[in-house]
């Protein structure tokens, strides 16, 4: 029997049931689990995507002329009062009131509308702010869609590493049960002794032991995914799939590219919205005029004294002419500080292309040294399994001893290891970078 036909071809299969007795949990349903249908889970149930979508949804409804105070402000006002006055009046006639009690009736209503006509393009300049927050927003989403797909993907991938360090280690196993089984059969034959015999025993239990630790950092993996798919960490899963690295990624092409990174265009944004908001500031000094008009309602009523009745009811309207002429340089102040933020936005946009440029370059790096290793490392671990195979051949045939063995499967172990951990680490690299020049899809 071949015992490393789990890895014809170069092709890893994996397998993940954290169910029944390996963990102490009977789920009565595994889930599937693929990339893609990760990717859509997490997109679907991310809190912070969640958030993200509401802060977009606050920020369109504020993008609106009315809130920039641009549309007419209208009100209606409406006041009825009943009152009880003693009345002494003595007309010059020679006619005198005197009344007590008497009661009273004041009704006033009216309609008002105000427009604001001019006040320094403060209203155009707020409008245009509300407009880039709502674009940054989208932004601030795009990023976070961003890194949830490179989590969901980093997280993903971590497990399949997990498990294939599993069939590594099952592989090993069996090599160790063949040796065991050779040894048996051998001191049957009166060949072989009982310190052979525990010592294989002992290599046996141990790898076994190794296998239920990976088990466990198997499970660990699997719970990290959940947490960020926002699924029950106990539920049951099934993963088949193997690390495939995108080998053709270019450092210029990615370079180009952070421009278009959602935090940089964010950033951008943000610029924006600081010049707005000088514009805003400086048209606190300009005049401001305002058209109000009304229609007014007015009724009083009284019991007794000079005036019985007195109603009045037409429209009016009229221009307010606001100058500001000095409020302690307030708004200048205010100016001065808007424009120290607008610099420091253009600073952090800076760093934040500053950092991205650097990360791009060290984790291109990391991405060409692991691609360039793994291939080195695959033949070597095609080499440790021919020979762990021959050795087990000679070792069958009294031409190899148990340290020999013993040698064979700690290559095999170590090279699988490596190779494991290099294709990880160029997929891990291989997200980021796509991350950073937003296109992760």
């Amino acid at each position: 029997m071949n015992l490393f036909a789990i890895f014809k071809n170069n092709t890893l299969l994996f397998l993940l049931l954290l169910c029944g007795k390996s963990f102490g949990y009977q789920a009565p349903d595994t889930l599937a689990l693929t990339l893609d249908n990760a990717i859509a889970t997490a997109l679907k149930n991310s809190y912070e995507i969640e958030i993200a979508k509401n802060n977009v949804e606050s920020n369109t409804i504020l993008n609106n002329y009315g809130v920039a105070g641009g549309l007419p402000v209208v009100a209606a006002n409406a006041s009825n009062t009943e009152q009880v006055t003693q009345v002494n009046q003595r007309l010059n006639d020679g006619t005198v009131i005197n009344r007590n009690a008497a009661a009273g009736n004041n009704t006033q209503a009216n309609l008002t509308v105000g427009l604001l006509l001019y006040n320094g393009k403060r209203v155009v300049s707020t409008k245009k702010r509300l407009a880039e927050q709502q674009f940054q927003s989208v932004e601030v989403l795009n990023s976070q869609v961003q890194n949830t797909i490179a989590l969901v993907m980093t997280s993903y991938y971590d497990v399949v590493r997990q498990l294939s360090y599993l069939n590594t280690l099952r592989a090993s196993i069996q090599a160790s049960e063949k040796r065991l089984e050779i040894l048996q059969v051998r001191k049957e034959a009166g060949m072989a002794n009982n310190a052979d015999i525990f010592q294989a025993e002992i290599d046996l239990n141990t790898l076994n032991q190794t296998l239920q630790d990976q088990m466990m950092v198997a499970q660990v993996a699997k719970a990290e995914l959940l947490r960020v798919l926002t699924l029950d960490p106990k539920s049951a899963v099934t993963i088949r799939d193997t690390i495939t690295v995108d080998n053709n990624l270019q450092l210029q092409t990615i370079l180009e590219r952070l421009t278009l990174n959602a935090d940089v265009k964010a950033a951008d944004h943000q610029i924006k919205i600081n010049e707005l908001i000088v514009r805003e500031t400086a048209a606190l000094r300009y005049p401001t005029v305002r058209l109000n008009t009304s229609y007014n309602y007015s009724r009083n009523q009284v019991a007794a004294g000079l005036t019985l009745l007195n109603r009045s009811v037409g429209p009016n309207a009229g221009l307010t002419l606001v100058v500001p002429i000095y409020n302690g340089s307030a708004y200048k102040r205010q100016k001065q500080v808007a424009e120290i933020n607008t610099t420091n936005a253009t600073l952090q946009r800076n760093m934040v292309l500053r950092d991205y440029n650097a990360g791009v370059v060290k984790m291109y790096e990391t991405y060409l040294s692991s691609l360039q290793q793994l291939e080195t490392q695959k033949r070597n671990f095609a080499l440790s399994k021919q020979l762990l195979d021959l050795t087990l051949q000679r070792f069958q045939l009294i031409q190899a001893t148990i340290i020999d063995v013993r040698e064979a499967q700690r290559s095999f172990e170590d090279a699988g290891y490596r190779m494991i951990n290099l294709n990880y680490a160029a997929k891990a690299a291989e997200i980021e970078l796509k991350r950073l020049s937003n296109t992760l899809q």
